[in-house]
């Protein structure tokens, strides 16, 4: 039996620290020799805080800065003119009514904030305004005493009460702290001091300790706080909560992890036990502690853990991977996918912003090689430009890089990446890049709760993400708001009716009960994935694999079988074609189709289709295919959805408005309730029509298996075969002893073979090679050789956490 929806206590809300982050991003403000005494480093690693939330210095002049001053000052004069300053108010604002309620009480704050950081940024309408000045002392005096104390117990979201008002209240006090009275500023601190008093433990659930972003974000509070306090045993602690001295560094952000939350050596990126989150609280914990580490430099208090270099190589084994132009990847932002004001170009900003303000404090090594993949995504992404989503400390970052002519702009990162402990594949080409998401009984499918991503369902059941440098807007405008859910690209699904999900309080995941889901990498380029798939709530069943082969990723599915009299399809392409603009032309085996929305048709034996601006499909023979039993199906519409339908978030929720966009959907049509079905198809991304017709006449990858026992391909041309074996078996004359993921790659000099196991079920493998081995010339330690005229490689997978392994042979 799958295992149910579970529910979670875990925090729901991180659009607010995300946007604080981006428009309020660090800024090192140049360093002070470290102070002899405590007492004299207060001031200035308070005005050094405030600087990282205004920007410091500027030049308003400059169009880019006075964009980014507009912005400000534009939010910060709305929410001016709608603060409820008359007597007797129960609230700050009318849609944050009452102020006792804590996601009220918390977006309150943040509003603060930004008022805040308006009077203290030179330049816009409130800058040092007395009036200001005394209405944010006035209304920082009503929610204390209306919403958020230290009498009050805590109730609802609890992000609210120990992240999300303390750090937006302590941002706040930082601006005004020199003109707010000192009643205030102790009766403040105190309050924080009560539900956010340590780093280390949830404060509602004294038991839980914190991790990754969590701990980060609240190490960042407690040192504000006792900087404020003028405390120096609260200023270590936050210091120390990073490394987690308390726990003896159990559960220290500059460790390597093997479960949980935290960063996994091969890059993987872990929150709430089991969701794939690089890109929002990865992005958090990498922002927080580049915080941290910037604001105590030079102090007292600085961060001299010597284990640091786990937060710098996470920028180029976590973040790297994931970023496309400066576009953060979809398929490792959880649940704020459905986030209408935080899309993927505004995470890949927040994410961009933390690695240049990492890069000021960072190792020259490290920073030259992040300044100059900054450059290149910054340069690349004109459709939703960087520059304009950022506030002025990012800002001033990013323009120092562009203008220094000694930092390169990096062209984009090709090659294959397998995170095995977040079941996420990326392979990148020059021109685009392909990321499949899956899951396991380790990884979530999905996670949804507190309203959000209410249509979720399949996003973790191999997704398959396609970015093309050419449109860099097709997951960002308005795909989550109007996509049909239930055919997203790359899955296969039982077309039953469902309900949202995660709308009520608290966030929860579902975990399958397959185990295998994951892949091997040969020479950094190559990679077979795999992913059973045991459907939710479905009897349906399915084994799935991906060859990703340079520019060509071949999909197969076989055992496809289900008894719920239901139609089962296969998704391979689901494009969202954006508002306007002329409709691109959908070729299939030669032929134009018509290009109106509303057009559909069923091709029974279509041998390749092409849609321009995408690349090609080719839909190949392949072992086990059954004559007549396989249709493509195609679809043009336009879509019509709100943000609302997927997020009604107390803080994040979308907009009524309804927003179209125009698709073209191509899917396999398995019948109803199949019985060991299969599919085969090809994506040939940036494929013209005539090369993806060529491509399917000379068929230059092979299929050699598609059934439950194994699926393979060969490349003969690049001396590739490769192949994922679901149990022991044998094909072309590669056999494996069990379950296993191989590459094999023959040339005149050797063969380098690469196998994983994917599903972490055995112990040891064994791979009898289809050639002649006489030596080795080199092997990881997991592997040995066993030369003869079949070579036989026998690999000590047990413990390896679906890691690849590797030898080279002659």
């Amino acid at each position: 039996m799958p295992m149910p929806f579970s529910g979670s206590t875990g925090p729901s809300r991180r659009a607010l620290l995300t946007a604080g982050a981006v428009s309020a991003a660090v800024s090192a403000a140049g360093g002070a020799a470290r102070a002899a005494d405590p007492e004299d480093a207060y001031d200035t690693l308070l005005a050094r805080a405030a600087t990282q939330l205004t920007g410091g210095t500027f030049d308003a002049g400059d169009p880019d800065f006075a964009a980014a001053l507009k912005t400000l000052d534009t939010q910060a004069a709305t929410w001016w003119r709608q603060l409820d300053r008359s007597a007797g108010r129960t609230a700050l604002w009318p849609d944050l009514s009452p102020a006792s309620d804590p996601g009220n009480f918390g977006q309150s704050y943040t509003r603060l904030r930004t008022l805040a950081t308006a009077w203290a940024t030179p330049g816009t309408s409130l800058t040092g305004r007395a009036e200001t000045l005394d209405a944010l002392l006035e209304a920082l005096r009503l929610l204390h005493s209306t919403g958020y104390h230290p009498g009050r117990p805590e109730s609802g979201n609890w992000w609210f009460w120990e992240i999300g008002a303390p750090r937006a209240l302590m941002e706040t006090c930082v601006l005004l702290r020199a003109r707010m009275p000192a009643d205030d500023l102790a009766a403040y601190t105190a309050t924080v001091a009560r539900f956010c008093p340590d780093p280390d433990r949830r404060t509602n659930a004294p038991s839980l300790s914190e991790t990754g972003a969590n701990r980060a974000d609240k190490a960042v509070i407690v040192a504000l706080r006792g900087l404020l306090a003028r405390h120096a045993p609260t200023v270590a602690l936050a210091r120390d909560g990073l490394s987690d001295v308390r726990d003896g560094g159990r559960n220290s952000l500059f460790r390597y992890v093997t479960s949980g939350d935290g960063f996994y050596e091969d890059g993987s990126f872990v929150q709430h036990g089991s969701v794939a989150y690089t890109g929002t609280y990865g992005s958090v914990l990498l922002g927080s502690t580049g915080q941290l580490i910037a604001l105590l430099a030079d102090s007292p208090w600085a961060v001299t853990d010597p284990k640091t270099s786990v937060l710098y190589d996470a920028v180029e084994r976590a973040f790297s991977p994931l970023v496309f132009d400066g576009l953060m990847m979809d398929a490792v932002r959880g649940r704020a996918i459905s986030r209408e004001r935080a899309r993927d170009h505004h995470d890949g900003a927040a994410a961009l912003s933390h690695i240049l303000h990492l890069a000021s404090g960072a190792p020259d090594a490290y920073a030259r090689r992040w300044r100059a993949f900054a450059k290149g995504w910054i340069r690349r992404n004109t459709a939703t430009p960087f520059l304009g989503l950022v506030g002025i400390p990012a800002l001033a970052r990013a323009k120092a890089v562009l203008a220094d002519p000694s930092v390169p702009a990096a062209e984009r990162l090709t090659g294959h990446f397998v995170f095995a402990g977040m079941d996420r594949v990326v392979h990148r080409r020059p021109g685009w890049a392909l990321t499949l998401s899956l899951s396991s009984k380790r990884i979530a499918a999905y996670e949804a709760g507190n309203g959000e991503n209410l249509h979720g369902w399949y996003t973790g059941d191999g997704m398959t993400y396609l970015y093309d440098g050419d449109d860099l807007g097709q997951y960002g405008d308005g795909f989550w708001a109007t996509v049909d859910p239930y055919r997203l690209p790359g899955t296969t699904v039982d077309t039953r009716a469902r309900a949202d999900i995660g709308s009520g309080a608290g966030t929860g995941t579902y975990r399958p009960m397959n185990a295998v889901a994951g892949g091997a990498v040969l020479d950094g380029r190559h990679g077979v994935a795999a992913m059973e798939l045991v459907a939710d709530g479905s009897s349906l069943r399915a084994q799935k694999t991906w060859f990703c082969l340079d520019d060509v990723v071949v999909a197969l599915g076989a055992g496809i079988s289900a008894h719920d009299g239901r139609t089962v399809e296969t998704v391979v392409e689901n494009r969202n074609l954006h508002a306007g603009g002329p409709a691109r032309t959908l070729t299939v085996d030669g032929f134009g189709q018509p290009g109106h929305d509303g057009w559909s048709a069923r091709f029974d034996e279509a041998g390749w289709a092409h849609l321009q601006g995408t690349g090609g499909y080719v839909f190949p023979d392949h072992p086990g295919r059954r004559t007549g039993a396989l249709a493509l199906r195609a679809l043009r519409e336009e879509r019509t959805g709100r943000w609302r339908d997927i997020n009604t978030g107390a803080d994040t929720g979308g907009s009524a408005t309804p927003v179209s966009r125009r698709y073209v959907t191509l899917w396999l049509d398995h019948g109803t309730s199949p019985d060991a079905a299969s599919y085969a198809y090809v994506l040939l991304p940036g494929a013209s029509a005539s090369g993806t017709a060529a491509w399917a006449r000379a068929r230059p990858v092979r299929i050699l298996a598609n059934d439950t026992t194994a699926q393979a391909v060969e490349a003969r041309r690049a001396g590739l075969l490769a192949a994922h074996f679901w149990r022991s078996g044998a094909v072309a004359g590669l056999a494996a002893s069990g379950p296993c993921g191989v590459l094999v790659r023959r040339g005149r000099a050797g063969a380098v073979v690469a196998v994983a196991d994917p599903g972490r079920t055995e112990v040891t493998v064994r791979v009898e090679l289809p050639f002649a081995v006489r030596g080795v010339r080199w092997t990881d330690e997991t592997v040995s050789v066993v030369a003869g005229r079949r070579g036989v490689v026998t690999v000590r997978v047990g413990g390896s956490r679906g890691r690849t392994h590797r030898a080279e042979v002659v």
